[in-house]
């Protein structure tokens, strides 16, 4: 299985900030990751700390 994760992050925003907000999507992703079962064809929108949709995960076959 292939897991993917794109997130789009604020290139106007200064680095340390944008390296924050990637941290606690990640860090909320991962609390959540439980939920899913992981297999070919699961997937979920990805949101940011003010609840924009800034990305998606998805698992494929390969």
């Amino acid at each position: 299985m292939k897991f993917v994760l794109e997130v789009t992050v604020d290139e106007d925003a200064p680095a340390s900030e944008r390296a924050a907000e990637l941290g606690r999507i990640l860090r909320y992703w991962g609390g959540s990751l439980h939920h899913y079962p992981l297999e070919p064809g699961d997937g979920s929108a990805v949101y940011d700390s003010g609840y924009q949709e800034v990305g998606a995960w998805r698992v494929t076959a390969s």
